[in-house]
C-alpha cells in the first residue's frame, strides 16, 4: 500500500532527477524518487538469482568444443560473467549456477564467487532437465522472490524497477520482454496491458501478436517451483503456460542492451556492439 508525500528538495537536486525520467522505465518523478530510495535504502531487491549455464552451445563450435557456451570471452571476460556484472550492479550476490555440459570448468572458473564479490553455489544436471527442470535441484535454496536467466545472452536490464514492476502487478512470474526487427526466430509475447496471455512461437513478422519477445530473464515466486514437473521441463511450454492461464504471467518491457549470442553470426554482432556494464 502506498501513501502520498509532500517533500521539499533543492531545484538543482529535482533537474537531475527529471533528467532520469524517460516516461517509459522510469514514468515521472516520484516514481524516479522511489527508486532513488529503494536503491539508498538496500530493499525491495529479490536476493538470489538463479543462472542456467547447462547447455552445450552446439551452434557455437568449434568454440564450444573445448569450453562451455558460458565461458566463451565476450570483451576479455567470460560470458556468463557479465551477468554476474549485472546482479552485482543491482545489489543481488546470491548467485546459483546450474550446471552441466563441461560444468567443472564453470565450477573453476568462479568458484565460490568470492573474487567477485558474490556467494556462488552450484547444482548439477546428471542428465539435461531443459529450462525448468533444473530448478528443482535449487528447490531448497528459492525461498523468495528470486531472479532467472540464461546464461547465453546479454542484457542491461532495471532489475530493482522490474522487481518494483513484478510486485506491483502481483504476479507469480514476470518476463523480460525485449525488441528485435526479426520476431520469426523467436516467442512473441501477445499481452493483454503488461499481461501475457500467451507466446505465439516464430510467427512471421507481419503477423507477430506485439514487437516483444522473451529476453529470457525472469522475476520468479517460489511458487512457480510447484509447477515444475519433474525430469526434463521447459519453462515456456511446461510452466508458462500454467502460469498464464491463471493470469499471473506478465510482461516487464525494457530498452536497453540485448544481445542473443546463440550462434557465431550473432556472436561477432555481440562483440562488435555490446557495451559492459561495467
Amino acid at each position: 500500500m502506498k501513501e502520498r508525500i509532500t517533500l521539499t528538495l533543492d531545484k538543482d537536486l529535482l533537474n537531475n532527477i527529471d533528467k532520469s525520467v524517460d516516461g517509459h522505465q522510469i514514468k515521472n518523478r516520484s516514481h524516479a524518487i522511489e527508486l532513488l530510495l529503494m536503491r539508498s535504502l538496500d530493499v525491495n531487491r529479490p536476493k538470489t538469482a538463479f543462472i542456467l549455464a547447462g547447455g552445450r552451445g552446439t551452434r557455437l563450435k568449434p568454440l564450444t568444443d573445448e569450453i562451455p557456451k558460458p565461458l566463451i570471452p565476450v570483451h576479455d571476460k567470460p560470458l556468463l560473467q557479465h551477468a554476474l556484472d549485472l546482479f552485482r550492479k543491482h545489489g543481488i550476490t546470491e548467485i546459483i549456477i546450474a550446471l552441466g555440459f563441461k560444468g567443472e570448468k564453470i565450477k573453476e572458473y568462479f568458484g565460490n564467487g568470492k573474487k567477485f564479490g558474490m556467494t556462488i553455489t552450484y547444482v548439477e544436471e546428471s542428465k539435461p532437465l531443459g529450462t525448468a527442470g533444473p530448478l528443482l535441484l535449487a528447490k531448497d535454496l528459492l525461498t523468495s522472490t528470486f531472479v532467472m536467466c540464461n546464461a547465453d545472452e546479454l542484457k542491461e536490464i532495471d532489475l530493482i524497477d522490474m522487481y518494483h514492476h513484478h510486485k506491483e502487478t502481483k504476479g507469480m512470474a514476470t518476463i523480460a520482454l525485449t525488441t528485435v526487427e526479426d520476431p520469426s526466430m523467436y516467442g512473441v509475447a501477445k499481452l493483454q496491458g503488461t499481461k501475457i496471455m500467451e507466446f505465439i512461437e516464430k510467427p512471421s513478422k507481419e503477423s507477430a501478436p506485439s514487437p516483444f519477445i522473451n529476453a529470457g530473464l525472469y522475476m520468479l515466486e517460489p511458487e512457480v517451483l510447484n509447477m515444475v514437473p519433474e525430469g526434463f521441463a521447459m519453462m515456456e511450454t511446461d510452466v508458462f503456460p500454467k502460469i498464464a492461464k491463471e493470469g499471473k504471467l506478465f510482461g516487464y518491457p525494457f530498452s536497453g542492451q540485448w544481445f542473443d549470442v546463440g550462434n557465431l553470426e550473432r556472436y561477432e554482432k555481440a562483440l562488435k556492439e555490446w557495451k559492459d556494464l561495467v
